[in-house]
């Protein structure tokens, strides 16, 4: 199936051009953050209830490059999309194909290697110890699947991440890196870039050498509780962010 086959799947008012500009936007947006790696790694957004039609970046295109029209349309029940000449990279469409499929209500998927989360991630336990407000965001929403064995393009791969992701929103990848989920491309870039300063002030902390002072549960989901109140900075940050990055 061509690229233009694949963009062509009748897109109806649950794919508005908004859906495309903002995850459009969060390619160039990890690139300015230092988050891109090489021509990998990859995004979606669902534009059906069902989860299984959803957008995706093309094979192999550089994240600073990526506009609205570009991203494709996919259906996860097509057995026939890797087969044609302008197919998604095989790890995206078996990562973020089956967990769209295996659980619609994650409407946008963020994959990527940020430094700082890659390098937790490869920590022999790499858990998200609440230590300060943004540590704390994560306490309750996070999942680990510490099973690398290797580039995921088998659809076992998205099958066993599936699983391990359950209810939470942020899965660490272990020896690999972060996905993180979200019901807006706003929310989701906004837990990412979260993560990243998290795992920043983990990496920092533990190389220090000194005992951490990790908070008590109580607080922990206290802190966790009291980011509910402060959602509404994710679109006012990602409104700010789609500023500073021009459209190719």
């Amino acid at each position: 199936m061509s690229a233009a086959s694949l963009r062509a799947l009748t897109e109806s008012a649950a794919d508005p051009a908004a859906l495309r500009q903002d995850l459009a936007a969060a390619f160039r947006i990890c690139h300015l953050l230092g988050w891109s790696e090489s021509v990998g790694n990859h995004f979606s957004a669902a534009v059906s209830e069902d989860g299984a039609r959803f957008l995706l970046n093309p094979r192999w295109q550089h994240f600073a490059t990526i506009r609205p029209e570009d991203l494709l349309l996919l259906d996860s029940g097509d057995q026939t999309v890797l087969e044609g000449p302008d197919a998604p990279d095989a790890s995206a469409w078996c990562v973020h194909g089956t967990l769209h499929r295996k659980k619609p209500e994650a409407k946008v998927i963020l994959h990527c290697h940020s430094p700082y989360a890659t390098a937790l991630s490869c920590l022999r336990d790499p858990t998200v110890v609440p230590i300060d407000n943004n540590t704390a965001r994560f306490y309750g929403r996070t999942a680990y699947d510490l099973d690398f064995g290797g580039i995921a393009d088998a659809v076992e791969e998205g099958e066993r991440l599936a699983d391990s992701l359950s209810d939470k929103e942020v899965l660490v990848m272990g020896n690999h890196g972060v996905t993180v989920i979200g019901q807006t491309v706003a929310q989701a870039f906004e837990d990412l870039y979260f993560f990243e300063k998290a795992a920043q002030t983990l990496i920092l902390a533990r190389s220090t050498g000194a005992p951490l002072a990790v908070l008590s549960d109580a607080v922990a989901q206290n802190t966790a509780d009291g980011w509910l109140a402060y959602r509404g900075m994710a679109d006012r940050h990602f409104d700010f962010l789609k500023s500073q990055v021009p459209v190719p």
